[in-house]
């Protein structure tokens, strides 16, 4: 069974996702950990829970979403997962990190590319990775069948959308994503978002004003 833990990192409020099961192996979404103490809440969870962390993943790669990737690597030698057209993302991050007040002094490479409809495998566990741009390119939700529940990242968000006015945002798209590859899991499948509350399918589909 897999347990999810969220924690609200940086002055973006994103939520990092930790997700173990009774292996004991864990994975992390979205490490957006920067202040010493929100690394180490992330640090002694994993510790006081004797979990084993194996994989880092991202959704998408805007700054406030990767800010705690540096961390991971140093701290347990493992490395980013993103989908490929994530990558020009990295190009800018240092600057753009500067212009909110963050210095990033390292950006870890990617272990690997996570592939549209690919399993994510650890301990007795798995996600499918769902292709969802609109919001960012390379954004990707993270599905769980079995326990009925997906990572929206920024897609998809209780009452809302993620903005599309940012560089590689397209509003059409995010459209297509959400109508065909969100709303077409159960209505009762629990959304966990990169921000806020979480929520659902089947209420998304019925109260939130921004899907036409």
């Amino acid at each position: 069974m897999v347990n999810i833990a969220k924690f609200i990192f940086n002055s973006f409020m994103v939520n990092t996702y930790l997700l173990y099961d009774e292996s004991g192996e864990c994975i992390v979404i979205d490490a957006a950990c920067y202040e010493p103490q929100e690394e180490e809440a992330l640090k002694d969870f994993i510790s006081k829970n004797k979990l084993t962390l194996v994989r880092n993943l991202n959704t998408h790669c805007h700054v406030d979403h990767v800010l705690g990737n540096d961390f991971i690597a140093r701290t347990y030698d493992v490395y980013p997962e993103y989908h490929k057209n994530s990558v020009a993302f990295f190009d800018t991050l240092k600057e753009i990190g500067a212009s909110f007040g963050y210095g990033i002094n390292q950006v870890p490479d990617a272990k690997r590319f996570l592939v549209a409809n690919e399993m994510v495998q650890w301990g007795n566990s798995e996600l499918k990775v769902l292709f969802t741009p609109g919001h960012a390119e390379g954004s990707v939700c993270f599905y769980n069948e079995m326990q009925g529940f997906v990572i929206t990242g920024d897609v998809l968000f209780r009452d809302t959308i993620g903005r599309t006015d940012l560089p590689t945002g397209d509003f059409d798209q995010l459209m297509v994503s959400i109508k065909t590859k969100l709303f077409t899991l159960p209505d009762e499948t629990v959304v966990y978002p990169g921000h806020g509350p979480e929520t659902s399918i089947g209420y998304e589909k019925d109260n939130n004003p921004f899907i036409r």
